[in-house]
């Protein structure tokens, strides 16, 4: 898997800041942006994050490419509403000799692996004849599997990231996405460490697990990512 934050609001967090202060001040955004210390923007985004202030972080994005990725993965992230998506189409992008992405469990057990790696053989093989015969692109993509490999455009604003985080990183997400989550947290927490502080599971988050029955109980390994409010 591969991920790659492309672009992002210039200044994210002086920008979060900005929109904070403007809600109360008499003077416009351009006035209150060269009167804002880096010092005071970090105090600023985080009193923001702390108070649930959401609408000032909604004012900066991410845009990431994402490649390596099972169709699984992308049909799960799309339900993410406030985003951006573009994917690879495979009712324009040939896909003989197509990638797949292989499930550990699968992959751990060698009996399993035989039997999915021989399907997708025959997957391989079905689609090329089809379009042998003449079936258009969009029609022979029928018989691909789930596990085809994909590429995606997402962009996100820091709000639904940090919904995103919450839900992703948890351990009660399926494995793909996840890794998917806490590598796309990684790459903003470079570019805007204040602003994703304490992003993540919503137990990292917000110090509580809010499963109940359907916990994971892995609460207290969880926990110990959670950095300190300094």
């Amino acid at each position: 898997m591969k991920v790659k934050l492309l672009d992002y609001t210039p200044e994210p967090e002086r920008v979060v800041a900005m929109a904070a202060r403007l809600c109360y001040s008499a003077v416009g955004a351009e006035e209150l942006s060269e009167k804002l210390s880096d010092e005071k923007v970090r105090a600023m985004v985080k009193k923001m994050v702390k108070l649930g202030h959401a609408s000032t972080i909604e004012h900066v994005s991410f845009t990431f490419g994402i490649e390596g990725v099972s169709r699984v993965l992308t049909h799960q992230l799309v339900r993410h509403r406030i985003a951006s998506y573009d994917q690879q189409s495979q009712r324009y992008v040939a896909a003989h000799g197509f990638q797949y992405i292989t499930p550990p469990t699968i992959a751990e057990n060698p009996e399993a692996k035989a039997k999915f790696d021989a399907l997708i053989a025959d997957i391989r093989k079905t689609y090329d004849e089809l379009t042998e015969l003449g079936i258009p692109k969009e029609d022979a993509r029928y018989v691909l599997a789930n596990a085809t490999e994909t590429k995606i455009l997402v962009t996100m604003n820091a709000r639904s990231l940090l919904h995103f985080f919450n839900l992703r990183c948890c351990y009660r997400a399926q494995w793909e996405i996840r890794e998917l989550a806490n590598k796309m947290l990684a790459e903003v927490k470079q570019v805007a460490p204040t602003l994703f502080h304490n992003a993540g599971a919503s137990c990292v988050n917000t110090g509580r697990c809010p499963e109940g029955d359907m916990t994971c109980g892995r609460f207290a390994e969880m926990i110990k990512l959670r950095e300190p409010d300094d």
